[in-house]
C-alpha cells in the first residue's frame, strides 16, 4: 500500500506524484504538500477590526446573528468565550450561552 497522501479536495485514496507534485485523477486537483503545510503555517485568523485571533480568545459579537434554522438571533454585544479556530467559510467554532455550539464568522466579532 502507498503512503501518499489522501486528495485534499475529494479525499480520493488514488492519488499519484508527478514531478514535485501530487495529482488526484479522480477530480484533477493538483498540490505540492511541502508549499500547502508552509501556507497553513501562516494562515492568520482576525477580527473584524484586524487584530490577530488566537484559540482560546474571549471575543463579542458585533453584529446581530440570525440563527440558521431557528428564530432566534445572537445580539450585538454577546461575549463569546474560548473560540476555536478551523479552516473553512465558518472560521470559529465556539459555543454561546443560550444558543449551544456554533460556527461563526470572523468578519463579525471582535476580540474582547
Amino acid at each position: 500500500m502507498s503512503n501518499l497522501p489522501c486528495c485534499p479536495k475529494c479525499d480520493s485514496a488514488y492519488t499519484y506524484e508527478d514531478g514535485s507534485q501530487y495529482v488526484c485523477p479522480e477530480c484533477g486537483h493538483e498540490w505540492n504538500t511541502a508549499a500547502e503545510e508552509a501556507a497553513e503555517d501562516r494562515r492568520v485568523w482576525k477580527d473584524a477590526f484586524g487584530n490577530e485571533l488566537k484559540d482560546g480568545d474571549s471575543v463579542t459579537v458585533v453584529k446581530d446573528l440570525k440563527v440558521k434554522g431557528s428564530s432566534s438571533v445572537v445580539k450585538v454585544g454577546t461575549k463569546v468565550k474560548n473560540i476555536r479556530l478551523i479552516e473553512g467559510d465558518h472560521d470559529i467554532d465556539c459555543k454561546i450561552d443560550g444558543f449551544g455550539s456554533m460556527q461563526l464568522k470572523s468578519e463579525y466579532i471582535k476580540k474582547a
